[in-house]
């Protein structure tokens, strides 16, 4: 039974994240980016003053809403996380060091797709029977294309629902057992006897960490997001600034194998790697799965934002994509390619090659900061996707089977603590693709009504 789901998954996989994806992902963006007159350069000092320069605005927002910068915390909460560790070394195992380059462009057009998602979101928002803001992809659908494209809204909140348990709990909790395990054993704080018991110990109080925070609602979510994602943010990029400049003198060759490996990952990975194209679906893949530009579930939280300025709020999904794969997804491919760690090509990697490239340069100790930062960037994903997931939930059978939700969700966190999750990978990640399929179709539909705020708001300006 394991092998039969497990050969469908990877046939399905391979489709979505084949041509389909890629026609949506950059055909969309390149459509976007033109149309806007490339507004992710273009206005890039503006989005920077409207995010970075609200950082220490303390401002609080009205019942049933986030700050502006609550909001776009919960967003990076989501994104900031086992993608930027796991999945820049999985897109480099594979696809070689030219994965990078394909990120990067991925990221760069990405950039023009999440703010023309988050513009909607909180254009085509409603509030719910809590008086709560709520908005993505369902509510833009619903409220921007009408009746006759219900069916889309319902597909998307589908995969989102099957998608979250899987991406956003299960395998997040299995990353944050593998980081503290392997700090623990490292300085022989534990036996190998002794973790099954562990784990178990780990996923029950994640559960029940993450089942007080979801029943608090949105506001508690905001609340921890704004403390959490900061600090981890900095601490993980402290620590992989340490490796680059401890390594400042490989970093031409670096870039050098990143550019020429793109276009010819064979010369690079000695044959392994023999096509482009496995270079580019990689890399765009992986990219997605960390920024989540084209997915749409960011807009999920920034419709919760207190803010009557839809284009405003749009910034900001230009600087989560930037930040999380411009700046940290670099870091880490960086740290994988400056410290030398040995990579085998054509075989799946994951956090584990991120953290050795950090301990062939700090040595063992630094697994205490590396488990640390892991565990912050996992269980922020948690919430994040927690939020997700209520939001589909809801659209498809209302709030009252919420609180359901918020308990099985939470449980599923002992299942990730104790159970290998290479299946759930890989078929979450296939939910995953196909979210992106309803939601570019719906972005791009509705692409008139992005370009007419933006041109309103800066002529108002």
């Amino acid at each position: 039974m394991y092998e039969t789901i497990s050969s469908i998954n990877s046939v399905l996989n391979t489709f979505i994240w084949g041509v389909p994806a890629m026609v949506c992902i950059i055909g969309v963006g390149l459509y976007l980016s033109i149309r806007t007159g490339f507004v992710q350069i273009r206005k890039f000092p503006y989005a920077l003053k409207n995010t970075l320069g609200k950082i220490f605005n303390k401002s609080s927002a009205s019942d049933g809403a986030l700050t502006p910068f609550q909001a776009v915390c919960t967003a990076l909460a989501a994104t900031i996380g086992t993608g930027n560790i796991a999945g820049v070394a999985g897109a480099i195992a594979i696809g070689g060091p030219g994965a990078v380059f394909w990120m990067w462009i991925s990221a760069l057009l990405g950039m023009c797709t999440k703010f023309s998602e988050v513009t909607l979101a909180v254009f085509y928002r409603e509030r719910n029977v809590k008086g709560e803001y709520i908005g993505g992809p369902m509510y833009y659908i619903k409220n921007g294309l009408g009746k006759n494209w219900m069916w889309l809204a319902y597909l998307y909140a589908a995969f989102g629902t099957c998608a979250v348990f899987g991406t956003g709990n299960a395998t997040q909790v299995n990353t944050i057992v593998a980081a503290l395990n392997s700090a623990l054993l490292n300085y022989g704080a534990v036996s190998d006897t002794s973790l099954e018991v562990l784990n178990l110990i780990i996923g029950i109080v994640i559960s029940l960490v993450v089942l007080l925070i979801l029943f608090g609602g949105v506001k508690r979510i905001g609340t921890v997001s704004e403390a959490l994602v900061p600090f981890m943010a900095l601490l993980y990029v402290v620590l992989a600034l340490g490796v680059i400049v401890m390594n400042a003198g490989k970093i031409p060759s670096v870039f050098a194998s990143i550019f020429y490996g793109a276009f010819n990952p064979q010369a690079v990975t000695g044959g392994i790697v023999g096509s482009m194209f496995t270079s580019m679906t990689k890399g765009v893949s992986r990219g997605i799965f960390s920024n989540e530009a084209g997915l749409g579930t960011g807009s999920i939280a920034h419709a919760c934002a207190d803010t009557e300025n839809p284009v405003k709020q749009g910034m900001f999904g230009i600087f989560e994509v930037f930040m999380d794969t411009i700046v940290v997804c670099t870091m880490t491919a960086l740290v994988i390619l400056l410290s030398g760690v040995n990579i085998t090509y054509g075989q799946a990697a994951g956090a584990e090659l991120t953290i050795a490239g950090f301990t062939l340069v700090y040595g063992n100790w630094v697994s205490i900061f590396t488990a640390v930062a892991m565990c912050c960037f996992a269980f922020s994903t948690i919430i994040g996707w927690g939020l997700y997931g209520a939001r589909c939930i809801e659209f498809l059978f209302g709030s009252k089977i919420l609180k359901l939700y918020y308990i099985a969700y939470s449980l599923i966190s002992i299942v990730g603590a104790t159970v290998s999750l290479d299946l759930i990978w890989s078929i979450s990640d296939t939910f995953n693709g196909f979210m992106v399929v309803p939601n570019l179709i719906a972005v791009f539909l509705l692409a008139p009504t992005v370009f007419k705020l933006l041109k309103e708001h800066f002529e108002a300006k």
